[in-house]
């Protein structure tokens, strides 16, 4: 009978591995060593130069130039002609939770509407939804040209508007739709009225 090379145990005739460490029966404590992948003490890291120190230097203060009066004539800035001039109607947006909100500019409709870092709107309406179904940036809405849109933000239950006349229509979520008054835009389980 043979021992095993590393716990020293019996091996019985014909045995392949140890039965007590599971060692092959040819392994040695030699063969078992892994070489150590952590550099050893010799081991140079280049280091960079170091940065020029550069001093401070001050800079004598100078002079203030004396301040001079100088006459201010006020006078009302000339008129721009009516076809430049924007235009910016106001509506007033009826919701089926008996909120009316007089708007003139764009906003954002939800259950807690929050503008992007880089956007800018007039108007932000939380619209009280114990259910939910609302999402939080639902619409968004604007002007162009004195004509009310409005646009699905991507939300979770859709957006449908019903024009006055016309078969309900889906929402594409990123994508404009003007309303005329009287158009009823339905956001989840509520709605609003455009006026």
């Amino acid at each position: 009978m043979a021992t095993c090379q590393i716990c020293g145990a019996w091996l019985p005739v014909g045995a392949m591995f140890c039965g007590e460490c599971g060692s092959s029966r040819t392994a040695t404590v030699e063969s078992r060593k892994r070489p150590d992948p952590r550099p050893n003490d010799t081991t140079i890291i280049a280091r960079l130069p170091r940065a020029p120190v550069v001093i401070s230097v001050p800079i004598p203060a100078q002079v203030p130039a004396p301040v001079r009066a100088i006459a201010v004539v006020t006078a009302a800035p000339p008129a721009l002609p009516a076809a430049v001039m924007p235009t910016r109607a106001t509506f007033v947006l009826t919701f089926s939770t008996g909120q009316r909100v007089t708007v003139q500019g764009s906003g954002l409709i939800g259950r807690k509407p929050l503008a992007q870092p880089d956007e800018i709107f007039d108007e932000l309406i939380r619209v009280a939804d114990a259910d939910r179904s609302l999402s939080k940036t639902h619409l968004e809405f604007g002007q162009h040209d004195g004509e009310f849109w409005v646009s699905d933000r991507v939300s979770g239950n859709g957006t449908v508007i019903r024009r006055p006349g016309e078969t309900a229509e889906a929402l594409e979520p990123g994508r404009r739709y003007v309303l005329p008054r009287g158009t009823r835009v339905e956001i989840a389980d509520n709605s609003f009225n455009i006026d």
